[in-house]
């Protein structure tokens, strides 16, 4: 792990200390994503006799950066990333318009609702990303984190995870 990704990682967390924060970001996290690139899936090229998807593309570049930060964790957000993708292209593939952009709204509030119920809920405050922008990329990483650390891989990231999560209930503001 590089040391910015240290850095980020460890600002991230000082924002992200109530367990149940965490639990509404995995959540939102889902739907943002799903969401964000449900219409997307309707938009298809064919490429080297591949059919892609404008979703696929635009979520190269970004799957790329969190490989570049962190492969253990990028390559977890990558298989992560596909299962969501399949299922944004299903749900568009069966939907019709009207329903998509329905679903489409439907995620994208609950996601933002998810959020916004963590920080002023339970964290106590408003959302890191508006103070950095950055950790808008910075939460999935967060969350795969987390989900390593639980299942006993990447035990190097529980130093900067951890002592967060066990002191969160005592510290957060009320």
């Amino acid at each position: 792990m590089g040391g910015f990704f240290r850095r980020q990682l460890t600002v991230y967390v000082e924002h992200h200390r109530d367990p149940r924060n965490f639990a509404m970001h995995v959540i939102g996290i889902l739907l943002l994503f799903t969401g964000a690139v449900l219409p997307l899936t309707r938009v298809t090229f064919a490429f080297l006799g591949i059919k892609l998807s404008l979703a696929v593309i635009l979520a190269l570049p970004v799957l790329l950066y969190w490989l570049l930060l962190d492969t253990t964790l990028g390559l977890g957000i990558l298989v992560a990333a596909a299962a969501l993708l399949s299922i944004a292209t299903a749900i568009a593939d069966h939907a019709d318009i009207t329903m998509m952009w329905l679903i489409f709204c439907a995620l994208i509030a609950l996601g933002l609702g998810a959020q916004v119920i963590g920080h002023k809920v339970f964290e106590g405050r408003d959302a890191s990303l508006f103070k950095f922008p950055s950790h808008l990329l910075l939460g999935p990483m967060f969350v795969m984190a987390k989900v390593f650390i639980f299942f006993g891989f990447r035990r190097d990231l529980v130093a900067i995870i951890e002592p967060a999560s066990k002191d969160a209930l005592s510290t957060r503001k009320l």
